[in-house]
C-alpha cells in the first residue's frame, strides 16, 4: 500500500477544530487505558461530525490516485493526532492494522469497512473476514490494538471524508499503519464478496 501524503499546509485550525482539539486533549490527558481513551475520544468527536465549519476547503480536497490524508493537528507531546482522510469513489486501503488506539468518525458521505482476524494456517497464517460494516455520516467507532485488522473503502458515488484521532504523532510517523497484510483471505461472513472483488 502506498502511504498517503501528509500535507502540513492543511494544519490550519478552524474555531471548531480548535474546540475538538481541546476536547480530545482533555480525554487523553486522563491517562486511562487505550480502549477507555478511545471510547472517551469518540464521545467528544461525535458532536463535530457533519459540521460545515470543521474543515477548510483545502482540508476537504481529495487526490485522483489514492485517498488523501490531511494532518489537522499533532499534539506537541506526541500523545495524539487528528487527521482528515478524503476518499474519492472507489478508493480504498490495503488490509492493515495500526500503531495505536484510533477513533474514526464519518464527516461526509459513507465508508465501508471489512474487519478481519488473523488465524493460524499450518506453518503460516491467513486472514478471515469476520464483519462488514457500513458507516454513514455521523458514525463513530474506536478500537485499540490488537484485533484492529481491517480494510476501508469508499463504495458510494460521491466523496467521503472521515476524521481520525490516533494515539500517536502521525505528523512524525507519516501514517497510522503498523503492518500491511498480504496474506490469503477467507471470507466467512455470509454474503461477503471476496476481498479482491469489492
Amino acid at each position: 500500500m502506498s502511504t498517503p501524503t501528509a500535507y502540513p499546509s492543511s494544519r490550519l485550525l478552524t474555531a471548531r477544530l480548535g474546540e475538538l482539539v481541546g476536547d480530545v486533549r482533555e480525554a487523553v490527558d486522563r491517562g486511562l487505558a487505550p480502549d477507555v481513551t478511545a471510547y472517551l475520544v469518540g464521545e467528544r468527536l461525535a458532536p463535530h461530525l457533519g459540521a460545515a465549519d470543521l474543515l477548510t476547503t483545502e482540508q476537504r480536497e481529495g487526490a485522483p490516485d489514492r485517498y488523501r490524508q490531511h494532518v489537522l493537528h499533532a499534539e506537541p507531546d506526541g500523545s495524539f493526532s487528528i487527521v482528515a482522510l478524503v476518499w474519492l469513489p472507489g478508493q480504498r486501503t490495503a488490509i492493515h492494522d495500526h500503531v495505536s488506539w484510533c477513533v474514526t468518525g464519518v464527516h461526509e458521505g459513507e465508508e465501508h469497512e471489512r474487519r478481519f482476524r488473523l488465524v493460524p494456517d499450518g506453518p503460516g497464517s491467513r486472514l478471515v473476514a469476520v464483519e462488514d460494516v457500513v458507516n454513514p455520516r455521523g458514525a463513530v467507532c474506536g478500537f485499540a490494538p490488537p484485533g484492529d485488522i481491517h480494510r476501508v473503502w469508499n463504495a458510494c458515488g460521491t466523496k467521503a471524508i472521515s476524521i481520525h484521532v490516533y494515539g500517536a504523532d502521525i505528523a512524525r510517523l507519516g501514517s497510522s499503519v503498523r503492518r500491511v497484510y498480504d496474506l490469503p483471505t477467507a471470507d466467512e461472513v455470509q454474503g461477503l464478496p471476496t476481498a479482491d472483488g469489492q
